[in-house]
């Protein structure tokens, strides 16, 4: 994910261009909310996040209120509304993870690092995230550091984790 600052005309062109795709796709049809996902994925991906100013633009370009796009990128655990840490830890919280000590691995990370679901770390190294299946139940407690799938976590293993991201 490449992240920079937020840039007013690179959110425009971001809006403008999938609304084309959308029309393109749907047909003229293709108003309202149908881009609204398309649209705050792009963000993501050139901002890092979504913007808080550029929810308003997006509301006003698709005709549809504010509060319906603060809705949908609260509602969907992948969009953020802060820039994540330069590493990205997702904790799997499903319940085969939970059966193989999931919570406590959690517990370990807020108690001995302050790393609480959804936080990044003070040094802006390391963003903890809960997530609710890797596909990995056999090898749970699971973990996903950036793109990097890692089977049987355990307190020590998250360690070594958080040691690697502060590099």
């Amino acid at each position: 994910m490449s992240a920079h600052a937020f840039d007013a005309a690179e959110a425009e062109r971001i809006v403008a261009d999938e609304m084309a795709q959308a029309r393109a796709f749907y047909g003229e049809d293709a108003g309202g909310a149908a881009p609204l996902l398309p649209i705050l994925h792009a963000m993501q991906e050139a901002f890092g996040h979504i913007p808080a100013h550029a929810q308003p633009l997006i509301a006003s370009r698709l005709n549809i209120s504010q509060a319906e796009v603060r809705g949908v990128v609260s509602f969907y655990h992948d969009f953020r509304a802060a820039p994540a840490g330069r590493h990205v830890l997702k904790l799997c919280r499903a319940e085969a993870c939970q059966a193989r000590g999931c919570e406590r691995v959690a517990a370990h990370l807020e108690r001995a690092h302050a790393l609480a679901p959804g936080a990044t770390t003070a040094d802006g190294s390391l963003t903890l995230e809960s997530v609710y299946c890797l596909g990995d139940c056999a090898l749970g407690p699971a973990a996903l550091l950036d793109d990097r799938l890692i089977g049987r976590i355990d307190e020590a293993r998250v360690d070594e984790l958080v040691l690697e991201a502060r590099r």
